[in-house]
């Protein structure tokens, strides 16, 4: 950017003072340039669509310290594979499969109704990030096993056994329902900078002639406790 002025104005001996005074406006500029770009640098703007580079490199992060509740000491989360979800809240307790991506980039589901499945490209419960679990809500032969998701409020409690010994513990903060058409993927599986667990089923009308339901209901919950695995007695 440059700064017009009238010429000669200043004359033989305003010479110097015009030199001075130019070249301190252009520092002013320059200083106030790497301020505003430094300020743009330390932004953090939500991340685009979740892709499955994105989330497998980050799947390996090491969550912070949890919160210490009375049975539990802190902890730092590494990754592990689920192996059992419980919901007390509607008595379900069932092992845990693990799912992928289908050819076409969607997200794989369950093969079997009574069995939820972890997105395994995604962090596992406990670590930084969002942790997704899906299952069915029924089929022809009835009730599946999120057929009662629907029904969990907010403080409910979720439980993660993990393959290393330890348990995740989440609580529900909301519930919320969307079109499938609407799904907001970036809510459920983009990293938030904390440990959440989302679990995902279908709900809404049923469309006949595609056989399948048009929305998703989804459990948001977020990690209160690591609880460390039970030492054999010597």
């Amino acid at each position: 950017m440059r700064a017009d002025h009238g010429p000669g104005a200043e004359g033989r001996v305003g010479r110097p003072w015009r030199k001075w005074w130019v070249l301190t406006v252009a520092l002013l500029f320059i200083g106030t340039g790497c301020v505003v770009l430094g300020l743009r640098h330390d932004q953090h703007p939500l991340a685009g669509p979740v892709k499955t580079q994105r989330v497998a490199k980050a799947s390996g992060t090491k969550s912070p310290i949890a919160p210490v509740k009375a049975n539990a000491i802190p902890l730092i989360a590494q990754r592990s594979t689920p192996t059992e979800l419980q919901i007390p809240a509607i008595g379900l307790a069932v092992s845990l499969s693990t799912l992928g991506l289908n050819s076409d980039g969607t997200v794989q589901v369950p093969t079997d109704i009574q069995q939820p499945g972890w997105f395994r490209l995604g962090p596992s419960p406990g670590q930084i990030g969002s942790a997704v679990i899906l299952g069915h809500v029924d089929s022809y032969q009835g009730p599946a096993v999120f057929f009662k998701l629907r029904s969990l409020v907010a403080g409910d409690l979720i439980t993660v056994n993990l393959a290393d010994g330890n348990t995740a513990e989440f609580k529900v903060t909301s519930v919320a329902m969307y079109l499938k058409t609407n799904f907001p993927d970036q809510a459920v599986y983009g990293s938030r900078g904390v440990s959440a667990l989302q679990l995902v089923t279908c709900a809404g009308a049923f469309d006949t002639q595609t056989g399948h339901y048009l929305s998703n209901i989804v459990v948001y919950s977020s990690l209160v406790a690591l609880v460390p695995k039970a030492n054999p007695p010597s």
